[in-house]
C-alpha cells in the first residue's frame, strides 16, 4: 500500500468500470478510503469488493449523476462515513456519435445531464463540504471533444467543454479557500466500452489508433495515475488546469500532412 492519498476521503463517480474503477482501486491502495459510485450498483459492488479484498477502505454508494438529490446523498455518505471529503472525482459520462442535426430533444438532454449537469451537481455538493473544511480538490474528466471539435460528437463536446470552465471558475472562486480544481482530458482509451464501440465497425480500430501520434489507444491506468498525481499533495499548487493524457493528440496541428513514419 502506498501513502500518496494517506486519510484522504475522496467520491469517485462511475467507479464501476474502466477508468473510474482503476482510479478507484489506485487511490485506495495509495491510501484513500474511497466512496465508488455508479448508477450500476453491481459493477459499484464489484469494484468496492476489490478494493476491500486488497486491504482498502471503501464504501459503495450507487447513485444516478443527473438527479441533485441523488448527488447530495453521496456526498453526505462519504461525510456521514468518514467525517470529510478531500477528494472529489467527477469522472461519470458517455456519449455515442450522432448526426448533430438528428440529436432529438431526449438525446440532447441526456447527454448535457449526464456529461454537464452531473458534474456540477457534484462538484456543488462537494463545495458545500469543502468550503467549511477550508481545504479540498475538484477532479473533473473532460474529453479531446471538449477540447477540440469530433465529427459526430457535437454535444458531448459541448458538455464537455463546459466542465473545463466549471473547473477554471471553480479554481479561480474558491482557490482562496484552499480548494483546487483541475481536468483530466483522456484521449482514446481502452476501457470496456470504448473498446466494444471501437470493434464493432470494421476497420475503426486501425483508423484511431493510426491517428494517434503514440500510434496506440491509452490504457485506464495511465488515466488513473495522472488523477492520482492531480489529487495529490504533490500537486498542491496545480489548479484551473486541464491535463491532457491522450498520446499525443492534443499537440497536433491541425492540418493535412502526409503520413510519415
Amino acid at each position: 500500500m502506498g501513502e500518496r492519498l494517506s486519510g484522504k476521503i475522496a467520491v469517485i463517480t462511475g467507479s464501476g468500470r474502466g477508468i473510474g474503477r482503476v482510479s478507484a482501486e489506485l487511490f485506495a491502495r495509495e491510501g484513500a478510503s474511497v466512496v465508488v459510485s455508479d448508477i450500476d450498483a453491481g459493477n459499484a459492488e464489484e469494484t468496492t469488493k476489490a478494493i476491500t479484498n486488497a486491504g482498502g477502505r471503501a464504501v459503495c454508494h450507487p447513485a444516478d449523476v443527473t438527479d441533485s438529490s441523488q448527488v447530495d446523498a453521496l456526498v453526505d455518505r462519504a461525510v456521514e462515513e468518514f467525517g470529510r471529503l478531500d477528494i472529489m472525482f467527477n469522472n461519470a459520462g458517455g456519449a455515442l456519435p450522432e448526426v448533430t442535426h438528428e440529436v432529438t430533444d431526449e438525446k440532447y438532454r441526456e447527454v448535457v445531464g449526464l456529461n454537464m449537469d452531473g458534474v456540477f451537481y457534484g462538484t456543488r455538493a462537494a463545495l458545500r463540504v469543502m468550503v467549511p473544511q477550508r481545504s479540498g480538490c475538484i477532479l473533473i474528466t473532460t474529453s479531446g471533444a471538449g477540447l477540440g471539435s469530433v465529427k459526430g460528437l457535437a454535444v458531448y463536446g459541448m458538455a464537455k467543454a463546459g466542465v473545463v470552465n466549471l473547473a477554471k471558475s471553480v479554481a479561480e472562486e474558491y482557490g482562496p479557500l484552499g480548494i483546487r480544481a483541475n481536468v483530466v482530458s483522456p484521449g482514446p482509451i481502452a476501457s470496456p466500452g470504448f473498446e466494444q464501440f471501437v470493434d464493432s465497425v470494421e476497420g475503426l480500430r486501425a483508423k484511431m489508433e493510426g491517428g494517434v501520434p503514440a500510434r496506440r489507444f491509452g490504457l485506464p491506468e495511465e488515466i488513473a495515475n495522472t488523477a492520482l498525481f492531480l489529487a495529490s499533495d504533490e500537486a498542491s499548487y496545480v489548479s484551473g488546469v486541464v491535463v491532457p493524457v491522450d498520446g499525443g493528440i492534443a499537440g497536433k496541428y491541425p492540418t493535412p500532412t502526409p503520413e510519415m513514419d
